[in-house]
């Protein structure tokens, strides 16, 4: 119940003045109901959606971060893996969610840039999402059981030139980075090799770690763990300049393989329906997450660099990214349908 306002605070005005007045005041808190869910959000817990499996590259910084957005925002925030298709069907039960701010997706370089090129049928757009911010950045890293034969990677070309078609790589699914990073290693170097792709990273991992592949362009974030406990042999780093957590593995170019830089990202996604100051509070809880020194350290020890750039600038990369990435597929003929 609004309270009534004594008509003696209003004595210079007319008796249908003061009333106007009156009626004024009693429909204010009726009059933006949209400012006002805003300013109540977060009222029950948040779900980000993973389209990667549990343990995985994108899973293990998501979790990170949602359990620092968890004791900021005083609710449970939970994260939903859903696996499989290079992301699209995360991305599809995220397309299902209403744009409350209550559903966010972790989207990446292979689920929210290379598949708008990579499948002539696609069941979102780049319009349908709301880029908020970067989650972490990360380069891939050239790997093979620690039992291999090959040291480096000129004696991987030279195996799998000596017999095309008998070797195989892993990746985490079609269209993602990992497949499409081996694919152009396989352009560039003249060699034919059989692709086995995984619903997610980690058994993509775990199939080169049991020598069921050959080799992986894997991401550092996955591989770096394994790499330190001698299980996994680091040939080269697909960065432009050798990375402080691996200071003796080559680049590319270093290794001889020129023209081979690729960076991979995560990032946070809200529908883009979303009201604008849902929106810019979701930004600031998660760049302010992304800049706690703790999260910051540990995805440096994982091998990446952690996000929280402003929400213009995340749309930025994510637009270049899709141009980048859709002119490589075009010149390459690649087509994932």
């Amino acid at each position: 119940m609004t309270p009534k306002l004594p008509a003696s605070l209003f004595p210079s005005l007319a008796h249908g003045s003061a009333a106007l007045l009156l009626a004024t005041a009693a429909a204010l808190p009726c009059m933006t109901p949209a400012a006002a869910h805003a300013a109540a959000w977060p009222e029950r817990p948040i779900t980000i959606i993973v389209p990667g499996a549990p343990g995985g590259t994108t899973d293990i910084p998501t979790r990170l971060v949602a359990q620092k957005l968890s004791a900021m925002l005083g609710q449970p925030v939970v994260v939903d893996n859903k696996p499989g298709s290079g992301g699209i069907i995360g991305t599809q039960a995220f397309m299902r969610a209403a744009p409350d701010g209550y559903t966010l997706l972790v989207g990446n370089t292979g689920s929210h840039a290379i598949n708008y090129s990579a499948y002539k049928q696609l069941s979102y757009q780049p319009q349908d999402f709301l880029p908020l911010t970067d989650l972490i950045s990360f380069a891939n890293v050239l790997v093979v059981g620690a039992q291999a034969p090959v040291r480096n990677v000129a004696d991987l070309v030279a195996q799998l030139r000596q017999s095309p078609g008998k070797y195989s790589y892993a990746s985490a699914g079609i269209g993602q980075t990992t497949h499409l990073t081996a694919e152009l290693f396989r352009l560039r170097t003249g060699t034919e090799v059989i692709h086995v792709p995984y619903k997610g990273s980690t058994p993509a991992t775990t199939s080169v770690l049991a020598g069921e592949t050959t080799f992986m362009f894997d991401n550092l974030t996955q591989a770096l763990p394994q790499i330190r406990a001698g299980k996994l042999r680091a040939l080269a780093v697909t960065s432009a300049e050798r990375l402080p957590a691996l200071p003796d593995v080559p680049t590319m170019a270093q290794a001889g393989v020129k023209d081979f830089v690729v960076m991979g990202w995560l990032g946070f996604f809200a529908p883009a329906r979303t009201p604008p100051a849902v929106a810019a509070a979701l930004q600031e809880a998660l760049g302010k997450a992304l800049r706690d020194p703790e999260v910051v350290a540990r995805l440096r020890d994982m091998g990446g660099i952690a996000g929280g750039e402003p929400q213009p600038k995340f749309a930025a990369l994510v637009r270049g990214e899709i141009q980048r990435w859709g002119e490589t597929i075009r010149a390459s003929k690649i087509s994932l349908d």
